[in-house]
């Protein structure tokens, strides 16, 4: 049985993945030299590399059931399920280590609706979600960071170190909004019941609301990736789909 969703013509990884033929070979390169295609002799993949990983963008851009994407690729649903699960974690970006000196991140939370409710509990856009902290770099605007989800009730004060978000970026400059006070974040001046803020305060607010604004923006063009709108993945899948769609906008992004 033959496919008609193929790596081997660009317009498939463009519309999938966002990447360019060139920026797509890098990646399957990558991919490569980290293990992610070794030899199977008992069961070898009924597709390559390249078209496993369009597979997998497929399915988290699209949000497809796998029962409705396998035959555009030739595979059945159990084999597009084990490639999922296999090639979905192998995909996920990896959190950097070190910041320049003078690096400015900007923190926040976002809620992903989750069906497995092992990991998602109702939180206040109604549904059941997962809580993920997110950290970008404010001057490139790529995701440094991703934590641990925890589900959607925690606040994101909370999740902030619950996640792993605090550790990861050990003592670099965050800026955050009002939601993490107590953290140590670089959040808005507050306004005291009664009080106004002064002009040098109100300039200040104004300026860190269009460098956050930043991580709003990432925000939105992660969930033009239809499974981080409604994610049927259970266990850690809503994890490795958030790491592996902020690596896959990163190298979109880095040109």
């Amino acid at each position: 049985m033959s496919g008609v969703i193929t790596a081997s013509e660009p317009s498939w990884t463009a519309l999938f993945t966002g990447l360019s033929p060139r920026q797509f070979g890098q990646l399957v390169t990558a991919l490569r030299r980290e293990g992610a295609d070794p030899v199977r002799k008992d069961r070898p993949w009924s597709l390559t590399l390249e078209d496993r990983v369009l597979l997998v963008a497929a399915y988290w851009r699209t949000n497809l059931t796998l029962r409705q994407l396998a035959p555009f690729f030739g595979v059945s649903k159990s084999a597009a399920d084990r490639i999922v699960d296999h090639l979905g974690p192998l995909l996920a970006l990896q959190p950097r280590k070190r910041f320049r000196r003078d690096a400015v991140l900007i923190g926040d939370g976002t809620l992903v609706p989750t069906r497995d409710h092992t990991v998602a509990e109702q939180s206040k856009n109604y549904r059941y979600s997962t809580n993920h902290q997110v950290v970008t770099d404010a001057g490139t605007r790529l995701v440094v960071v991703v934590g641990r989800p925890l589900p959607g009730n925690r606040n994101d004060c909370k999740a902030w170190e619950l996640s792993g978000a605090k550790d990861a970026v050990g003592h670099a400059t965050v800026i955050a909004d009002g939601g993490y006070r107590g953290t140590g974040l670089v959040i808005p001046h507050r306004r005291e019941r009664g009080q106004e803020l002064p002009a040098w305060k109100e300039e200040r607010n104004a300026s860190h609301r269009k460098v956050r604004a930043r991580v709003e923006h990432t925000f939105a063009r992660m969930k033009t990736w239809k499974i981080l709108r409604d994610c049927r993945l259970k266990g850690n899948g809503v994890h490795h789909a958030m790491l592996g769609i902020a690596r896959l906008r990163n190298l979109a992004l880095a040109g």
